[in-house]
């Protein structure tokens, strides 16, 4: 598992990367300010938990743990949902999409808290 995550927390964070300069130089002149703080906050998340997975990884390599194994995936699929969410509501202005937003923020929690497990009930 440490390779899969260490191989999506890198291919996240290239997206990270790639998706903030869009919005830097894409999306500056096509979306109002409003929504363009949407997608950077979604970029900000995005490449925060990108990172946490390499930290997921790198633990994992260490002495896997289902704590450990479980704060990867739900870091990944924070990012799918919260990032995702709100790259989809700027670019398109559909509003409802916000509403599932809250979800992936959840996922984050959860991954934070997994992760927090892991790293106290793992080997020294």
């Amino acid at each position: 598992m440490d390779r899969i995550f260490l191989g999506i927390g890198a291919i996240l964070g290239f997206l990270g990367v790639a998706l903030g300069a869009f919005a830097a130089h894409g999306l500056k002149q096509r979306l109002p300010a409003e929504m363009l703080i949407v997608f950077e906050t979604g970029v900000r998340y995005h490449m925060y938990h990108a990172l946490a997975l390499l930290a997921v990884g790198l633990t994992v390599a260490r002495g896997p743990s289902a704590a450990l194994v479980a704060a990867g995936w739900l870091f990944l699929a924070g990012i799918a949902i919260f990032s995702g969410s709100l790259y989809a509501l700027a670019i398109s202005g559909v509003r409802t999409l916000g509403m599932i937003t809250p979800l992936g923020g959840v996922a984050f929690l959860a991954g934070w808290i997994a992760f927090a497990v892991g790293a106290f009930s793992g080997p020294r």
